[in-house]
């Protein structure tokens, strides 16, 4: 069955962490390849122990254990697109480099770092082999205000403060940067994307009253999807606000808990 649908459909890859919870990590981005026309392959990472707004524990799969998922699904499928979740460590980045070097598909990299909890995702060593490997091979980066702030080394919380740290990680990676502005004060809730033809301004309406789970990984995965159906660069990201935008809107509750399923999304 998998194989007669991957024939019909492009293909897009999620290298990212397990979450129970299935509102983010490889879970969600499963769930939003296929809402976005795509069949979606995993590369696990970490099993994560989480719900929204707790992180319980976290298990890492080996880096050679992650190399060998990628290098199986890029040997039996015609990967159109791929992108990076939680990587967690400095060795698990660099074998995930290595076993896309030369593919020439766009790979997406989301650098999570840490949870919606606040919990930290992500081994400081590792922040220093995204910057040196992974960055300058990517199409596109996708941090939040916390990510980015991480990454210049101040706090950014502002649309002007974001655009110029944008303008300047682009330049140093040398690849397109979309800034998520969603912690942001406002009604809007704007994201910048930065590349070699300048910036780009993608406004929606702030969603009041939800507590969000797992939309950098659901926005990154659209983009992914988007790239993999051929779509560029642009409209990937136009189309991926507005699914995130519909993911947000329409969160599904349990009692006093709440997390994004992405799977209530129309297709």
């Amino acid at each position: 069955m998998p194989a007669a649908k991957s024939a019909l459909s492009p293909v897009a890859l999620t290298v990212a962490g397990s979450d129970n919870s299935c509102g983010a990590g490889a879970q969600a981005d499963l769930k939003t390849f296929t809402a976005n026309g795509c069949y979606g392959l995993t590369a696990v990472t970490c099993v994560v122990s989480e719900v929204p707004g707790r992180v319980e524990g976290i298990q890492a799969v080996s880096a050679r254990l992650v190399a060998s998922q990628i290098a199986l699904s890029l040997e039996a499928f015609p990967v159109g697109a791929a992108k990076t979740g939680m990587l967690f460590s400095a060795s698990i980045v660099n074998a995930v480099v290595n076993a896309f070097r030369g593919t020439g598909f766009p790979l997406v990299v989301d650098p999570v770092m840490v949870a919606s909890s606040g919990d930290p995702l992500l081994q400081l060593p590792a922040i220093a082999a995204y910057k040196r490997r992974l960055f300058p091979m990517a199409a596109l980066v996708t941090p939040n205000l916390d990510e980015l702030s991480l990454l210049v080394g101040r706090d950014i919380r502002s649309l002007r403060g974001m655009k110029e740290a944008g303008v300047a990680l682009s330049r140093e990676f040398g690849c397109a940067v979309l800034l998520k502005g969603g912690h942001l004060a406002g009604k809007s809730a704007i994201d910048l994307l930065i590349h070699g033809d300048g910036c780009e301004e993608f406004s929606a309406p702030f969603v009041r009253g939800v507590s969000t789970h797992g939309t950098g990984c659901t926005y990154s995965a659209a983009i992914t999807a988007g790239l993999a159906r051929g779509l560029s660069l642009s409209e990937s990201v136009g189309a991926a606000k507005r699914y995130v935008t519909a993911a947000i809107s329409g969160t599904l509750r349990w009692g006093e808990t709440q997390a994004l399923d992405h799977s209530a999304v129309s297709r």
